[in-house]
Formats: C-alpha cells, structure tokens, sequence
C-alpha cells in the first residue's frame, strides 16, 4: 500500500487588476482608497456591501476579470430534497457572491465514490475551495480518501455540521449537544418524564452528538435514560418506525432529529389511535418551511443557518486569500420555535 501523498502547502494568492490598469486608477473610478481596491480583491472583511459592490464595477469597467480558478466554490450536500440543505446552499451562495465567488451546488451521497467524482472532476477544471455541508464530514468511519486528495492538491475545505477526525480543516457545526438540552427542558417544565428520541443513524457525528447531549439532560434531571433512544434514518420511515417502538414504551414526548422523523411520528401516534399533544408531545429538529402548516403545527429545534452561513463566508474568503485561519469547531448555538405540537403532561 501507497502512502498518500503529503499535504501541499495552502495556496497563497496575490491579487491586482490585470491589463494597464492600476489600483489608483480602479480607486479613482470607485471614489474609494487603493486599501479599498486591494481589501475587496482579496475578498477581504471590513468592506460595506454597497462599497464592494463598487469596486466590482469599477473592475469590470476596466475589463479585469477573475479567473475562473478564484472563483468557483465546490458546496457538496446529501440531497436538495430535504428544506434545509437547499436553505443552507442558498444562504452559503448569498453570502459568497458578493466576493465574486461562484458556489456550485453538488448533490451527492456522503462517501461515496459520487462525491470523489465531483470533487476530481472539478479539481482539474479549477476550484478555489470546497465545502462539506453534512456530506461525509458527518460519518465518522466512511473513507475520507476526498480530504486526501483535497488536501494533497492545496485546495482549502472546510465542513459544516462535523469535522473530519484527520484534519485540521475549520468546523462550522449547530450545537447539538445544546439542541438536545433545549428540547428536553422545555418537555421538563411541562410536566413529561417519559421521554423518548428518535435519533439518526449510529456513526453519524449530529446524531451521535445529539444522543449525548440527550442523555445528559435526562441524567441532569434525574430522569431514567435507560432504552429511550431509536436510532433510524433522517427520514420520514425511520421517524415512523422509531416512534412506533416508543410509542409501545408509554412515552409521552418524543424529541425527533429531524422534521421529517417528527413528521413520521405524527403518522406512528395517528395509528396507535393518539393524539399530538393531547397524548404525546413532539419537538422537531431544523425548522423547515411550512411546518405552521402541519396538523398540528410542529414545535422544532431551529438550526440557525444564517449564522452558519457568515462564519462559512468569513473562513471561505480567508482560506481562498492564503490568510491562516486557527479557529477551533465553531458552534452555533440554536434555538426553539414554539407551536403547537407540545403541551403538558396528560394527567394519569
């Protein structure tokens, strides 16, 4: 067997306006300092976006033009079916435009030999950074080969939701430890002691975090948490399914690490001949839209993507520009939103 081969050093890249253009000449156009020129060259912080969007025009006034390989951003993502990945590319390309960064959106299955196919095939054609949004980041034994390869090339990553074991790459992660106490506190304070959750699949970094975080808020409240955890998929059966074996244990709320497990719970209580609330009480996890629109309306765990999205921007720009970025996993701390699918306790 081969060694891989060692990491390249990041790349570091310096910017000017091509052709005879200076950057007083751009500054002068702008009405801005050649500080200025240079900071949104660099796609640096510090400039307004109503400024930085001078400056781009000024550049295009002038025929100076990126190219593509300082331009493109790899987004790798389980699927857009599920709101909130589709959510999360969207706040992740808003915040990248303006840097005049393009984000190509890459729906793969995590770990897979689909996801080193996209990352290879853009790697030859040019890419300035790749992003790992809840891909295999989040699994903690698949191969992680891709980071290999990424790595050997010198092409900057960074992860969202999970970090690779391997790596030293920035995190960007909700707080799921965090997400679990909230959920089971607001159970608490309405009276619940049976408390079940329907968590996602062994080996993956959210779901085993939020299991963790789970059981240390029962234990902190003197709460058995003995067999009242199911694991399943992040889908609607494995909600179903899951639900449907703590139903049987008497559980009267059930905390879902996903919107869609919680949907699938909804499904499980209708046919044990229950209700949400009136007989058990279900949290969410991720806040995706529409779900006023459920019956009832689902109280959920909001991951706070826009959050995400700023710190994604800020390290993306830094890591594209050869500034060295030491920060450990950033966590983003998430919060409730309250509707209708939690209630007290059914006396008796």
């Amino acid at each position: 067997m081969t060694s891989p081969e060692p990491a390249a050093e990041p790349r570091r890249r310096t910017r000017a306006p091509q052709g005879s253009s200076s950057l007083a000449e751009i500054a002068e156009i702008a009405d801005v300092s050649e500080a200025t020129v240079s900071r949104v060259l660099n796609r640096k912080y510090g400039v307004s976006a109503a400024t930085r969007q001078v400056v781009e025009d000024a550049l295009r006034k002038v025929g100076y033009e990126r190219p593509v390989a300082d331009e493109l951003v790899l987004l790798l993502t389980p699927n857009l079916n599920n709101p909130i990945f589709a959510r999360q590319a969207e706040r992740i390309e808003n915040v990248l435009n303006p840097y005049g960064l393009k984000t190509v959106i890459c729906p793969v299955y995590p770990g897979t030999v689909q996801e080193r196919d996209y990352v290879t095939a853009l790697m030859n054609s040019g890419v300035a950074a790749i992003i790992f949004l809840s891909a295999s980041n989040t699994i903690r034994n698949a191969d992680h080969r891709v980071v290999q390869l990424i790595a050997s090339r010198g092409i900057p990553y960074l992860s969202i939701n999970g970090g690779f074991p391997e790596s030293d790459a920035p995190v960007v992660s909700t707080d799921d430890w965090r997400a679990a106490e909230i959920a089971v506190a607001h159970l608490h304070d309405l009276g619940h002691r049976r408390i079940g959750l329907l968590a996602g699949p062994v080996g993956n970094t959210p779901a085993d975090r939020r299991v963790e975080g789970f059981v240390q808020a029962l234990q902190n409240r003197d709460i058995d948490a003995e067999d009242v955890v199911v694991r399943g998929h992040f889908n609607f059966e494995g909600g179903f399914q899951a639900a449907s074996a703590l139903i049987s244990q008497g559980m009267t709320a059930l905390v879902a690490s996903s919107d869609e497990m919680a949907l699938g719970a909804y499904r499980a209580i209708d046919r044990a001949g229950l209700t949400v609330p009136g007989d058990i009480s279900v949290i969410g996890y991720d806040d995706s839209p529409l779900l006023d629109y459920t019956s009832p309306p689902l109280t959920t765990v909001r991951q706070p993507i826009e959050r995400i999205a700023e710190h994604i921007g800020r390290l993306t720009t830094s890591l594209i520009a050869g500034r060295e970025v030491n920060d450990p996993e950033v966590l983003i701390e998430p919060e409730i939103r309250l509707r209708s699918s939690t209630g007290p306790v059914r006396a008796g």
